[in-house]
Order: structure tokens, then C-alpha cells, then sequence
């Protein structure tokens, strides 16, 4: 009896040492994400590896969560940046989209799951497209979760929440009877606070740019856009950084 009691113990600590392990993996592959890059372009190797490992974590109870969060990360990182095929992507952002339902209604007090569902989701209507997302309630959706992050925690991934909300009723078309909040001076107020909150993400700047643009505040908007222009990429964002660079510049070009 003991000897069976011992052995299940041992069984139990293999078990939860091997989920921390793949946990460990999975986060030494994320890291390591934008190795093989070319530009703007990912590589599929490590983001690959990483979804592997924790796909394979999200197994143990243990891990679970970690891993939960980490694959919503991945998903949308290698749907937006390492691959180009729309009906690839699309399949990618869905699997987000499920995987954030899920473990928003596992976790409905966790900021972090609620956020990066929004991004996978976000990005999500970008492929299927504004005018039919709006249609199937994305907006209302994504103004709901965004709300919902700023009243958890409004310092979340640096305003996280504020840039969600404003990037909403920016984006947002004005659809009468159907749709009728999206409001560009509130896209600009909740862009501002995220700007305003932590460390200025540069995607903010951008999108508080085109809100200002939109309003008739070029000037200002120019000069958001150069800041962007001018920051020096991170070593560990390089690929996301590189693009809300090349946005901006595309963006100021515009104007």
C-alpha cells in the first residue's frame, strides 16, 4: 500500500515537473521569437516550438493558465506577423478567439486573458473584415472586455485597456440603428490615456495619430508619428516594433 502510495507521489511530481519544464521551454522559445526574422516578417521556427510546448502544458493543471496565456500570445504573434496566407491567418486568429473565450470565462477577474483575447480577437476583424465583424457584434464585444480591463486593472500592458477602447470607437464604423457609440472624440480621449499610462507603446502613438488626423489635428499628429519614426526598436520586440515603425511611416507619408 505504501510503495503504490509512493509511486503515485513520484508519478504526480514527474508529472508537474514536466509541465514546468515545457512551461520553461515554451517561454525560452517565445523569447526567442523573432530570431530568423526578416524585417517585418517572422520566422515560424521558435514561435512554432513555442506553441508546441504550451499546447502540450496547457495539459497540467499546473500549468495551465501560464501556458493559456503564453498560446494567446503566440497565436496572435504568428498569425499577425509570421504568416501571410489570409485563410491561414484566419484559422489561427479563430483558434485565439476560442482559446480566449474559454479562459475568460475560467478566469473572469484576470485582465491579462481578457486583453489578449481583444488583441487576437482585434485582429480577427481586420481579416474578416471592419463593416462584418461590426455586424456579428465584434465592437460591441470588444467595447465590453475593454471596459472590463480598465475597471480590473487600468495599468495592464501599459494602458492596455484605454488603448483597446479608444482603438475600438476609432475603428469602428457608425452603423445607424445597429451601431451607433463609435465616437472619434472618445477614440482620442481613452488613446490619450493609454499614452499617458506606463510607457508609451508606440502601436498607441500611432492609433492616437490617426484619431487626431481624423479631427483635424495634423500638427499633432505628425509629430506622434515622428516620435514613432525616430524610437529605437527593441531587441525583444523587434519584429512588433518594426512594424508600428514602418505603419508610422507609412501613416505620415499619408497625410
Amino acid at each position: 500500500m505504501l510503495i503504490r502510495f509512493l509511486l503515485i507521489i513520484f508519478c504526480l511530481s514527474m508529472m508537474i515537473a514536466s509541465a514546468k519544464a515545457g512551461i520553461n521551454e515554451g517561454v525560452d522559445f517565445y523569447s526567442k521569437r523573432q530570431e530568423g526574422s526578416k524585417g517585418t516578417l517572422a520566422s515560424n521556427e521558435n514561435i512554432d516550438k513555442a506553441i508546441e510546448q504550451f499546447s502540450s502544458a496547457l495539459l497540467s493543471p499546473e500549468s495551465e493558465k501560464d501556458a493559456a496565456l503564453y498560446l494567446l500570445k503566440s497565436y496572435y504573434y504568428k498569425a499577425e506577423f509570421a504568416i501571410q496566407d489570409k485563410n491561414e491567418k484566419k484559422k489561427i486568429f479563430n483558434e485565439g478567439k476560442a482559446l480566449g473565450e474559454k479562459y475568460i470565462e475560467k478566469y473572469p477577474t484576470s485582465a491579462e486573458f481578457r486583453y489578449w483575447y481583444l488583441v487576437n480577437l482585434g485582429s480577427w476583424a481586420q481579416v474578416y473584415g471592419i463593416l462584418s465583424a461590426a455586424r456579428e457584434g465584434v465592437s460591441d464585444l470588444m467595447r465590453t472586455h475593454s471596459e472590463k480591463i480598465i475597471e480590473l486593472d487600468p495599468e495592464y500592458k501599459n494602458g492596455g485597456g484605454y488603448f483597446m477602447l479608444g482603438a475600438v470607437h476609432f475603428k469602428s464604423p457608425y452603423i445607424p440603428f445597429l451601431l451607433s457609440w463609435p465616437d472619434n472624440d472618445d477614440a482620442i480621449k481613452y488613446l490619450q490615456l493609454s499614452v499617458s499610462t506606463g510607457y508609451a507603446e508606440m502601436n498607441q502613438k500611432n492609433y492616437l495619430a490617426q484619431a487626431l488626423n481624423k479631427d483635424g489635428q495634423d500638427e499633432k499628429a505628425k509629430t506622434l508619428l515622428t516620435e514613432v519614426i525616430n524610437t529605437k526598436p527593441r531587441s525583444n520586440n523587434l519584429v512588433e516594433d518594426l512594424d508600428d515603425i514602418k505603419e508610422a511611416r507609412q501613416l505620415l507619408e499619408d497625410l
